[in-house]
């Protein structure tokens, strides 16, 4: 790694972590060093744009010299630095979450377009919280919403309740340790969920970045990746205690023939896709049939 002296600058420390990450194949390494140096020297852009003369210091070279350390061992940048943003908000991350992904905001965009009138005094419901990145982001959005996030992991609800607080919703959030929906029963105008759904042969084959640093247990989908899927739609709806006005789920990139296909064997109607910005199906949103 190319030696970051505590005399460097701002600048030229910037230079030389992403020359370092070049060379050792990471990509993206220019937005990768910003977010370390950003994020390790407790910077926002302005301050590098304007005070990018100042030296590094001994004390943040060494910061530095240790996040680049992390990254070149495949440690991915948001774990690095124990955040992470989504929706333009910031989330404290902990060993029980996953990193928020872009792709996810595909479902908070689904979810808000069945919100016409974001004033309303609406019921959420965030099946698998982890962070609670998808229900603060939709209570950022609806003002006058009341959400439960539900978790198995207690580790991840602390982490969801901090970051609600620290988001601003902590009055207008509850979260709840239980399995699925199975913890739960009620009328709530939208249920979303991004449960684990990467088949559990593929988990040993992903990218070292999510293999050795995601949670297994947000990951592990099951034989065939659809799990979680069946275990919440025998809850949801007409089989189950749970009585949403919308069901909202992140899919994997082949998946929402196949969870459009058990919403409807669970008695929903004729599922909406949503893709993401890749084109990706990414979104399977199922209403209830109306009632005869």
């Amino acid at each position: 790694m190319t030696l970051l002296d505590p005399t460097l600058s701002r600048r030229a420390g910037l230079a030389a972590i992403t020359k370092t990450l070049t060379a050792a194949g990471i990509d993206p390494a220019g937005s990768d060093a910003r977010f370390l140096i950003l994020g390790v020297l407790g910077l926002t852009p302005t301050d590098l744009a304007l005070g990018g003369d100042e030296s590094l210091g001994s004390e943040g070279a060494a910061r530095l010299r240790s996040a680049v350390a992390r990254r070149l061992a495949g440690e991915p940048v948001a774990r690095i630095l124990g955040a992470w943003e989504f929706w333009g908000l910031p989330f404290e991350l902990s060993p029980a979450t996953l990193v928020p992904r872009p792709d996810t905001e595909t479902l908070v965009e689904a979810a808000l377009a069945r919100c016409p009138e974001r004033s309303r005094p609406l019921r959420l419901l965030d099946l698998g919280t982890g962070s609670g990145c998808i229900l603060i982001a939709l209570l950022a959005e609806l003002p006058n919403a009341f959400g439960i996030g539900l978790d198995r992991s207690l580790d991840a609800l602390l982490t969801a309740r901090a970051n609600a607080v620290a988001n601003g919703v902590g009055e207008r959030a509850a979260f709840l340790n239980g399995d699925w929906g199975a913890a739960i029963q009620g009328a709530f105008d939208l249920v979303v969920a991004n449960p684990p759904y990467i088949a559990r042969e593929v988990i040993a084959g992903l990218a070292t970045e999510v293999r050795e640093h995601d949670p297994v247990a947000a990951l592990d989908g099951g034989e065939d990746g659809l799990a979680a899927y069946r275990s919440i739609l025998a809850e949801v709806g007409a089989g189950g205690g749970i009585a949403p006005g919308a069901l909202l789920f992140e899919v994997g990139h082949d998946q929402a023939g196949a969870v459009s296909a058990l919403g409807r064997a669970a008695g929903f109607g004729a599922a909406e896709i949503v893709s993401d910005l890749a084109g990706h199906d990414r979104v399977v949103a199922l209403t209830p049939k109306p009632r005869s």
